[in-house]
């Protein structure tokens, strides 16, 4: 069942520009593998979940989620939304269950799974990019 609600033209223009490929932190991290010399896959289709970035090589999958998209802090964060609840309540909760599920599934097949909330690659790059070098390592 679909669940369609009204929007302005201003709140769907704004939605439509939300990018769910390429996005900032996403090619700020990528840049910054590179400059390790570690040799990735983007958006890999041919595992569960299409990680952001695939290190094959290593089986290491790493997803850099976004904070309202993938539910941070979500217990607070559920009360806080007001607009079309029924909507995005749901919609959230799914993608937290599915991005478990995902996971899941890449460790039963053996690889590694790093996940990486937005600010964290924004506010701190090189931290994370000692993480992937220390789970890449093991």
């Amino acid at each position: 069942m679909l669940y369609k609600f009204k929007t302005s033209a201003k709140r769907s223009d704004l939605m439509r520009k939300i990018k769910s490929v390429k996005t900032t932190p996403e090619v700020l991290f990528q840049k910054a593998l590179r400059k390790e010399g570690i040799r990735f896959k983007t958006n890999y289709r041919k595992l569960p979940g299409s990680p952001d970035i695939a290190i094959t090589s290593k089986k290491v999958a790493v997803f850099i989620d976004g904070e309202f998209w993938h539910g941070y802090n979500w217990e607070e964060k559920r009360k806080k939304i007001k607009a079309n609840r029924a909507y995005w309540i749901p919609k959230i909760e799914k993608n937290i269950v599915r991005d478990k599920n995902n996971s899941k599934e890449l460790y039963k097949d053996g690889w590694k799974v790093v996940r990486f909330w937005q600010q964290q690659i924004i506010k701190d790059t090189p931290k994370c990019i000692k993480k992937i070098k220390m789970v890449v390592e093991k």
